[in-house]
């Protein structure tokens, strides 16, 4: 069996007609890779095109048997899904073995969220007598300000500030771009890093030119290192929930959310195609309402 042109063919589709980031490409061809490698380890030697629905059926049973979550096994369904797509479209299968398949049900996780203390705990948790600390702090109040990917933030250009209008112009998924504000603090901080370290780097790589925040190297930060920094800070800080910088997102919005902002907003500066992805939100607030009924209601004690 030779998978390699569909699987080539098939990345090609996903980078140049669905314009999806590099992350997201990979994870669709990590799912197909394992379909695949499940095959072989199974000496079942079929093409693309002649998979039928059972062998993808044994290959989600096996998926299973490793403890994988329903989550995981849903993304991994969504993938080969994705993929059987592009074979229709190209009419290399005239059904889709996946077409009747239907994704372990999956409850709604509500991810972790930080309180505005435990923010600034972990944000004063840096140590602004090292030297890569006013990055760092400028680097964790852009985060929360602005409620980015972390993607977003290693990507973050010198020429997308628009920090006198109080915005900044963000590049996210599928390269799409939009126009999000920035508080006052993290201009604040931006610019003292701008001005008392940034500027001073002479080391700076020709690709990192108009790239914000650098390493020491005068590299771009790899997203490894962001979720290195905020966990050590988080520890720092006495923090035992799991942190990563997309903690810093769900707190972004879950903040605004029960400050009352309109979830339309909240939509356009997360960058949400869909407002059924900010909704998420909304429930989030919902427990924070009945908690609050919870800790300070005369009945409900």
């Amino acid at each position: 069996m030779n998978w390699t042109p569909t699987i080539k063919g098939f990345k090609s589709y996903l980078q140049l007609e669905l314009s999806l980031s590099e992350n997201s490409i990979d994870a669709y061809l990590r799912d197909v890779k394992k379909f695949v490698e499940y095959l072989e380890l199974r000496e079942i030697d079929v093409a693309p095109e002649k998979v039928e629905q059972s062998h993808v059926e044994d290959f989600l049973q096996w998926v299973s048997e490793f403890g994988l979550s329903a989550r995981s096994q849903a993304r991994i369904l969504s993938g080969l899904k994705a993929f059987y797509k592009y074979l229709l479209m190209e009419d290399i299968v005239e059904v889709a073995p996946t077409e009747l398949l239907e994704a372990p049900k999956i409850g709604r996780k509500l991810p972790e969220v930080l309180s505005i203390e435990e923010i600034n705990n972990i944000i004063n948790a840096v140590d602004l007598s090292k030297e890569e600390g006013e990055r760092n702090k400028a680097m964790l109040e852009t985060l929360y300000s602005c409620g980015l990917r972390v993607s977003e933030l290693t990507n973050l250009k010198i020429s997308n500030l628009l920090l006198n209008e109080g915005f900044i112009r963000v590049v996210g998924k599928g390269d799409k771009e939009r126009i999000t504000p920035i508080g006052s603090v993290a201009i604040k901080h931006i610019k003292i890093y701008v001005n008392t370290k940034r500027n001073h780097m002479s080391n700076i790589k020709k690709e990192s030119e108009d790239i914000l925040f650098l390493n020491r190297r005068g590299k771009q930060l790899t997203r490894v290192m962001i979720f290195t920094i905020i966990k050590r800070l988080a520890e720092k800080a006495g923090i035992t929930k799991t942190v990563s910088p997309h903690t810093f997102r769900h707190s972004f919005a879950t903040h605004l959310v029960e400050g009352g902002a309109n979830l339309r907003a909240i939509q356009e500066m997360l960058g949400h195609e869909s407002i059924t992805t900010t909704e998420i939100y909304t429930h989030l607030d919902r427990e924070y309402l009945r908690q609050a009924i919870l800790d300070f209601h005369p009945r409900a004690k």
